[in-house]
């Protein structure tokens, strides 16, 4: 006899005891299963990649469509950003933040956090275009008060409910001095973020909080300044850091990989510490169970295989400005022999350092000695074939001016101490070399024209005026005396440097490096 038939037998009184009993065993069953769950969607540095890039990853479009998907599947969704929205293409170059923020409140983000290269248009305009968003604009250390309209757009923290969970999400910031230009953050006062994490982290768990979430933008790791490894490891509090700043692609598939998202905290537990790389090409999803707090993490490519779901209604506001930005990307103006990469060894910061010092040698009238530009400086590649106007904005697109300085050896040799912690990274004009010790990241050897740097006597060093002026660490060159500067703004001048020098031959640059390790 089965057991259907045996239910067909019992008395209607039994029948209604069993069917409940049927309910309520489903009911633990379902949620056995089924755990309530918090998905936090995240992205970081995504600078003003509206849309994809040439390699077919990322775009704004695609990524609503993962959010969209996934706010319809799961009741429990935060949507995260971990700062730099903008800055690095031509929507920010014409339109000044207004596309890049606008699509925040578009794609639905709840929560934000700023980065140094928003920034980039100073305080009063950062102001303006934060004034009407939706989004809640996080920052703990921070204090906003001296300002002109910032003090009204940011909180320290927020608490949000989930079932009957509260989260507690607060932000951290970097250090702007060194790493954001002189006047662009005037009133803002720094507070140290190691401290006021920990701080904060504990008042929200002693006011309720189950879980607390800290989204930052001081890089994952880093020889120079606080990291996220330095808050996980510095608090007990805490139990999800969502980081931006390094451009970090932290990969749960990849086990070698020295960018690994488990961390240990100040008590030995573990934590997690996520970030999703750049531009748009993937989004971070990082799942809470709020029953037991456990934590897993995971990365959503962008790709075309989302073109036929997009939002057509979000492609139509954005249509004016892609008009507008197609007109000056498309602008030929020179021709490269050879792909010309970004990277360690691509050949662009070669060109661009020669570059900076004949045009240094044109303004003060004198050769150049040393030129120097940064690696942070240049925001993509140049492929082999046509060079558009376009593309020579998106790799420079900064509002940053050539100056010659007159500097010591001694400031000379401090700033390559600098250049050898990032491993060489940036430009150097042709006539300069540096050996440094690949374990302890120092100079060995530093050359001029073959002859080794003399701390007594001076030298002309023409570079950007964000470097002359202490940026990105460079605080030596913050001694020299400025003799020369450049009326227009480092792209124009290349620019007008590509005409003149490139309008009958190509562009090559040799990708040797010029800054190695030592042998």
């Amino acid at each position: 006899m089965t057991s259907l038939s045996l239910y067909s037998r019992l008395p209607k009184s039994m029948k209604t005891i069993s069917f409940y009993i049927i309910l309520v065993f489903a009911a633990l069953q379902c949620s056995a299963k089924d755990p309530e769950k918090l998905i936090i969607l995240h992205t970081n540095d995504t600078h003003s990649q509206i849309d994809p890039l040439e390699n077919g990853s990322g775009g704004l479009l695609r990524r609503k469509v993962v959010i969209d998907s996934i706010r319809q599947t799961e009741p429990n969704v935060l949507l995260i950003d971990a700062g730099d929205v903008v800055q690095g293409t031509m929507y920010f170059t014409l339109y000044k933040g207004e596309v890049e923020y606008s699509t925040l409140d578009m794609l639905g983000y709840d929560i934000a956090v700023i980065g140094n290269h928003d920034f980039d248009n100073k305080v009063n305009q950062l102001a303006k275009n934060l004034r009407d968003s939706k989004v809640t604009w996080l920052s703990a250390n921070y204090d906003f008060s001296c300002t002109q309209g910032l003090d009204s757009i940011f909180t320290p923290y927020v608490i949000k409910t989930f079932g009957k969970k509260k989260i507690g999400i607060f932000g951290i910031n970097l250090n702007p001095k060194g790493m954001i230009a002189e006047g662009h953050y005037d009133g803002v006062k720094y507070l140290d973020g190691k401290i006021i994490a920990d701080s904060i982290a504990k008042d929200l768990k002693k006011n309720g909080a189950d879980y607390v979430i800290a989204v930052t933008h001081i890089g994952y790791d880093g020889n120079m300044k606080l990291n996220d490894a330095d808050i996980a490891a510095g608090s007990s509090d805490i139990d999800i850091i969502i980081g931006g700043h390094s451009h970090t692609l932290i990969d749960p598939d990849r086990t070698n990989d020295r960018y690994h998202w488990k961390h240990v905290n100040a008590e030995g537990d573990t934590i997690a510490v996520v970030q999703a790389g750049s531009k748009g090409s993937y989004i971070g999803k990082t799942e809470l169970d709020l029953d037991n707090g456990k934590i897993d993490y995971s990365l959503i490519k962008i790709d075309s295989r989302l073109d036929d779901r997009i939002d057509e209604s979000i492609s139509e506001k954005l249509k004016p400005y892609r008009q507008a930005v197609d007109s000056v990307m498309n602008r030929k103006i020179a021709v490269a022999a050879r792909r010309l990469d970004k990277d360690i060894d691509g050949g662009i910061s070669n060109f661009l350092a020669d570059f900076v010092a004949t045009t240094g040698f044109q303004i003060s009238g004198e050769p150049v000695d040393i030129s120097l530009i940064n690696s942070g400086g240049i925001r993509r590649s140049l492929p082999a074939g046509d060079i558009t106007q376009g593309m020579v904005i998106d790799m420079l697109p900064f509002d940053n001016k050539i100056v010659v300085l007159d500097i010591s050896g001694k400031d000379l040799i401090s700033a390559f101490e600098v250049l050898a912690l990032r491993k060489g990274s940036d430009g150097i004009n042709a006539s300069t070399r540096m050996l440094y010790d690949p374990d302890t990241l120092r100079p060995v050897s530093i050359t001029v024209n073959g002859e080794p740097i003399d701390p007594y006597r001076n030298y002309r060093l023409a570079t950007i005026d964000y470097l002359a002026n202490g940026g990105d660490y460079m605080e030596a060159l913050t001694h020299a005396k400025v003799v020369a500067k450049s009326n227009d703004i480092l792209y124009d001048e290349l620019l007008k440097y590509l005409a003149k020098e490139y309008h009958s031959k190509k562009i090559d640059s040799t990708p040797a490096r010029r800054m190695t390790p030592a042998e």
